[in-house]
């Protein structure tokens, strides 16, 4: 049944106030320094779009082990907590609000990327075929093969994932998005291709998902559960991971035991825009009767397509994501039927200003 919701009206996530039901998304920009430390210029990034409704940082570390990529944050250190601060407060000041997204990349790493004392971790000893990583100064490397979990190291992870989200409200977040998708840690437990176990945390979908379910246990018994998301991408190809026989179960498993969590939000992606399978109807119909709060929908949305699905009851929240990166005032662009900024590719990735706080906002007409 339609509604005459849109985008633009004022939403309450939890017990958070917001302006509207636009979410930026997380997207990697590997702005932080080698050793994983936020830096000034993301600041200067995060507040310039506080207007969004709700800011969805990009993925960031709960461990050394989980770095992955080149210059990307972590938040498992003091050092870390402070630079984080710097951007949350210029978010608040800005009047936005600010969840940082944890994600451990598991096998998608490279020791190019790592401390000396780091490990490349996966539940099982599989590398990914048809993925390479980029090591500063060595160019496209193929991945290595990760070490299997031991249970200890399993045990470690959760206290990781746990010692960030406190941290993270150390630094001023609203709260933390459990990364569970996109080929990562926890979506390579929960899929049959990288995972081979056949200890608890393998086999049936059951064990399969435990790792998140544990993760998040953790992180309510931190932070509290209405300071708790979570992102899923079911049937989405990335990372050489994708669509796997028994998904439908896997994932309906999966939100019936975060139903019962009742964290704050299930954040689904939609792999379509990107030339993935795309998120099916069913999957997200029962996602949206099975979980009873906040559900945030994103993958290639427009104006219009995210009005029609806010308004038809598909979503609570809508998330853009390279639209973000060269209009900082994305929200008062659409809002006014303005003009978008396209973004340079060719500056998603490369350290410094360019490409990242160097696109101008429109003048507002008072």
């Amino acid at each position: 049944m339609s509604t005459t919701k849109t985008i633009f009206d004022s939403y309450t996530l939890g017990k958070l106030s917001l302006n509207n039901s636009i979410v930026m998304c997380p997207l990697t920009r590997s702005r932080a320094t080698a050793d994983h430390i936020p830096t000034p210029i993301m600041a200067a990034y995060y507040g310039e779009r506080a207007s969004a409704g709700l800011i969805i940082t990009e993925g960031t570390s709960p461990s050394p082990n989980g770095v992955g990529y080149p210059r990307i944050p972590g938040l498992y250190n003091e050092a870390q907590v402070a630079a984080w601060k710097v951007a949350t407060d210029a978010v608040h000041t800005n009047g936005g609000k600010i969840f940082v997204q944890l994600m451990h990349t598991g096998r998608v790493s490279h020791p190019g990327n790592m401390s000396d004392d780091a490990t490349i971790f996966a539940p099982s000893a599989i590398a990914p075929e048809d993925t390479k990583m980029y090591v500063d100064g060595e160019g496209e490397l193929d991945i290595p093969t990760p070490t299997p979990m031991s249970a200890k190291d399993i045990k470690d992870v959760i206290q990781e994932y746990a010692d960030a989200a406190t941290f993270a409200m150390a630094a001023g977040f609203d709260g933390v998005e459990v990364h569970a998708a996109n080929g990562y840690l926890l979506d390579q437990f929960q899929n049959p291709g990288t995972n081979h176990r056949e200890d608890p945390y393998g086999g049936s979908h059951e064990n399969r998902c435990r790792l998140t379910l544990d993760v998040v246990d953790a992180t309510i018994a931190a932070i509290g559960k209405e300071k708790v998301g979570i992102r899923i991408s079911p049937n989405g190809a990335m990372n050489d991971l994708g669509p796997f026989d028994g998904q439908e179960e896997t994932f309906t498993y999966l939100t019936s035991e975060l139903a019962k969590r009742d964290i704050t939000y299930m954040h689904l992606v939609n792999h379509k825009a990107m030339g993935a399978p795309a998120l099916p109807d069913d999957i997200r119909e029962m996602i949206r009767e099975t979980f009873p709060n906040t559900v945030i929908l994103s993958g290639g949305y427009d104006k219009e397509s995210a009005n029609k699905d806010v308004a038809d009851g598909k979503g609570d929240l809508i998330a853009f994501g390279r639209p973000f990166i060269s209009n900082p005032d994305l929200v008062y662009r659409m809002k006014e039927n303005k003009d978008l900024a396209d973004p340079n590719p060719d500056t998603f990735y490369t350290p410094g200003k360019e490409g990242y706080i160097d696109y101008p906002k429109l003048e507002k007409v008072q």
